[in-house]
């Protein structure tokens, strides 16, 4: 459902978008008054609308106001004026508001641009919030097109080791931080050449994907282990550092030692022809991830089989 406000005094902007919206069960529009503004913006709506001729509010405050709010920091806002002045609309624009229509309104123009922007903003969220990387859709469509194209690449499946165990103790917050560490590491050492037609993935929580077109697969992942393992020190006590391990208590309350957090890789090449489809490549990585965090620390293990 697709939940658009208007900050409006009036009805004809409201009946009108209803109107041209006839038919679309999945989109719905509410009137805010300015009384009810502060109210409002806890609901986090899709889009708000902005009729600046009919309130009484100071535009810019009001666009302050609500990209200053955590919940709709990144809500789109289209503000709809008679104001022509290229000043008053670069101002606007400047408090990062995503359109300035200015009236009389085409509502043809209207339709498409609420249209575009409630779509772009669905397709973006299907990138991990917390990473920014691209999710599963686009995952498989990265390996379907390189699939099609029967080309030599290799596919890096990477988690981390005793990651819900860290998280038990330390609390999901630094948990957190540590999967943004992760995600930096590996983009960085993926993306290590200007020019490179590489790919990184979220799959979510811990799981991360990425896709290399490099026959120096090996040596990224090596340096991915380096950086990890020098990088993760910081996120635990001096204590558990110098003992080597951390302690949690289990359901029964009996205390049990964990290594510290490390990162498994599993490389799986893949040769023009060895595989049909991205169901068997995932298969295959399973297998390989399965040895990998089998071996205590940080390491790679890489599926060479025809």
């Amino acid at each position: 459902m697709q939940v658009v406000y208007l900050i409006d005094n009036e009805e004809k902007l409201k009946k009108e978008l209803i109107r041209a919206f006839n038919g679309e069960k999945n989109y719905r529009f509410y009137q805010i008054k300015k009384e009810n503004i502060e109210e409002a913006l806890k609901d986090i709506p899709s889009l708000i609308i902005i009729n600046e001729d009919t309130i009484d509010n100071d535009i810019i405050e009001l666009c302050r106001k609500i990209k200053d709010n955590d919940d709709n920091a990144i809500t789109p806002t289209i503000v709809i004026s008679s104001n022509t002045s290229r000043e008053h609309r670069v101002r606007i624009l400047k408090e990062s508001v995503t359109y300035y229509i200015k009236k009389p309104i085409d509502f043809e123009y209207l339709y498409y641009t609420i249209k575009n922007i409630t779509n772009l903003l669905y397709v973006n969220r299907k990138v991990s919030p917390l990473t920014n990387l691209p999710g599963n859709v686009q995952i498989q469509a990265e390996m379907k097109k390189r699939l099609w194209k029967k080309e030599y690449f290799v596919m890096l499946y990477l988690d981390l080791d005793n990651f819900k165990a860290y998280n038990d103790v330390y609390g999901f917050v630094q948990g957190d931080e540590i999967i943004k560490l992760t995600a930096r590491i590996i983009t960085k050492n993926i993306h290590l050449k200007e020019e490179d037609n590489n790919f990184v993935g979220h799959i979510g929580g811990d799981d991360f994907i990425a896709i290399l077109e490099d026959h120096d697969f090996e040596k990224i992942c090596q340096n991915i282990i380096i950086d990890f393992d020098n990088s993760i020190k910081k996120y635990f006590s001096d204590i558990d550092l110098k003992r080597g391990y951390f302690e949690v208590p289990n359901r029964k309350g009996i205390i049990e030692e964990f290594p510290l957090t490390s990162i498994s890789i599993a490389a799986v090449e893949v040769p023009a022809g060895r595989f049909h489809n991205t169901l068997e490549i995932s298969e295959a990585g399973a297998q390989v991830k399965h040895l990998s965090k089998s071996i205590p620390g940080s390491t790679y293990v890489i599926d060479r089989r025809k």
